[in-house]
């Protein structure tokens, strides 16, 4: 079965952000993806509003169809706003408001107490708690530990290895080969203990077939790589390109 595939629009924001314009609209944004076969909408409000904003998830709330989900701090402010607009998921994850985009996994070990509270409060809330990690075993045990529903498995180091002439032949072949034999262990693992698990970060048409062979990883969040395509051939044949490259995984 082909993993499912959440798109993140978050750079459509971040066009409309750099003249504080009404477009490019991220709801007609969020429609294109669905009609062009995406599985879900992903988007981050960050601290800093840098790109999406609050109305912004009051909207597709009310627009997306197929499944939205949020990625966010584990703060106060922003699980009300979770609580209040009743994502289909929330994904907590690691922030630092001086990073470009999100550096790597939420450090869950040494957040227990804050990530538990959080994670009780959402499901609480009946909305489903994902937590963006490293494909590290002590961090998928302190995701089981916080009682989170799924892991969303950090792909960064991996996709890094795979840029540049490097990654064809000797030593990026070969890191790229340890990262992903990290993360399809991370992923049984994660699996064994119950919990749902998707990957992202980094992730491109050329790379994400070999993460895609990893059966239990169900699910793809996926932003960049889309967006930056779909200033050349329109977001969707962007998004349909995705979907092929997830389904061929080689």
């Amino acid at each position: 079965m082909t993993a499912r595939l959440n798109v993140n629009i978050d750079h459509v924001a971040t066009v409309r952000q750099a003249r504080r314009a009404p477009e490019p609209n991220v709801v007609a944004a969020a429609m294109i993806c669905e009609l062009a076969g995406a599985d879900g909408i992903t988007v981050h409000l960050r601290g800093d509003r840098r790109h999406i904003q609050d109305k912004d998830i009051q909207l597709l709330r009310q627009s997306v169809t197929t499944y939205l989900n949020l990625e966010m701090a584990a703060t106060e402010e922003m699980l009300k706003v979770a609580l209040d607009y009743q994502p289909d998921a929330v994904t907590l994850v690691a922030e630092n408001p001086n990073e470009v985009t999100t550096e790597g996994g939420l450090d869950v070990k040494a957040n227990l107490s804050l990530v538990r509270a959080t994670v009780s409060k959402l499901r609480q809330g009946g909305v489903l708690a994902s937590l963006f990690i490293d494909p590290d075993v002590q961090q998928i045990e302190a995701a089981h530990e916080v009682n989170a529903q799924q892991v969303e498995l950090c792909t960064s180091a991996y996709a890094e290895a795979t840029l540049g002439a490097r990654a064809v032949h000797g030593e990026g072949a070969l890191r790229a080969g340890q990262e992903l034999r990290r993360l399809r262990e991370a992923a049984t693992l994660a699996s064994q203990y119950g919990l749902h698990v998707a990957a992202g970060h980094g992730l491109t048409y050329r790379n994400v077939g070999g993460v895609a062979l990893i059966g239990e990883i169900t699910e793809f969040n996926i932003g960049h790589n889309i967006i930056a395509r779909s200033v050349f051939v329109g977001l969707e044949r962007a998004v349909i390109e995705m979907r092929q490259a997830i389904a061929s995984g080689k």
